[in-house]
């Protein structure tokens, strides 16, 4: 499933139009993203937690060549399924 088709399944369920249906799960992604950004994690109970997790800098080897390189510290962000999910897939 794609952006599209979830914008399509959420506005059949909610009755919405596609676009009020496209504003809606656009305005949910921005309120994720806006929170991991500050380093806050978001917890939907029964879904899962999206959180970030900061990687250290590190040094690691060209592929190619066998040169060392620095890798740059990073963050992550992170997904942890939730009981009322795992329970739903399996």
């Amino acid at each position: 499933m794609n952006k599209q088709e979830l914008i399509g399944t959420v506005a059949e369920a909610t009755g919405m139009t596609k676009n009020d249906a496209s504003k809606a799960v656009e305005a949910v992604f921005d309120s994720i993203t806006s929170q991991l950004k500050k380093g806050d994690e978001v917890r939907l109970v029964g879904f899962g937690t999206f959180s970030v997790s900061k990687r250290k800098a590190s040094t690691g080897r060209n592929p190619r060549t066998g040169e060392p390189m620095k890798i740059s510290a990073s963050s992550q962000p992170k997904f942890k399924p939730g009981k009322g999910l795992k329970d739903a897939v399996n």
